[in-house]
């Protein structure tokens, strides 16, 4: 079972880093809050899941998963919260260059 939770663990941070360069990497900030809202969730839950497997069946590995249900519920609504406040505050979206 430990192997199993360093697994979820080492995906996590896979998510996490890959939402971190896409933050830095991306050009307008719909995509930058595509990529951190995705890749956070997924990247957090998995890092949550193996750290509850590997605690195994008790009070805390529960208390993890409230707190992995939690992060479900509200980071992809905050996320689409920042998104909709960014439009309506009229924040450009990407527009590729031409080459001149």
């Amino acid at each position: 079972m430990h192997i199993v939770s360093i697994i979820f663990i080492v995906c996590g941070t896979f998510f996490l880093l890959t939402g971190t360069i896409g933050l830095l990497r991306f050009p307008d900030f719909y995509t930058r809050m595509h990529a951190t809202g995705k890749c956070d969730t997924l990247g957090s839950l998995l890092i949550l899941a193996g750290l509850a497997l590997y605690h195994g069946l008790s009070l805390g590995s529960a208390k993890i998963i409230i707190i992995a249900i939690f992060i479900f519920l509200t980071s992809p609504t905050a996320t689409h919260s920042i998104a909709r406040a960014a439009l309506r505050n009229k924040i450009p979206l990407w527009k590729k260059e031409k080459n001149k």
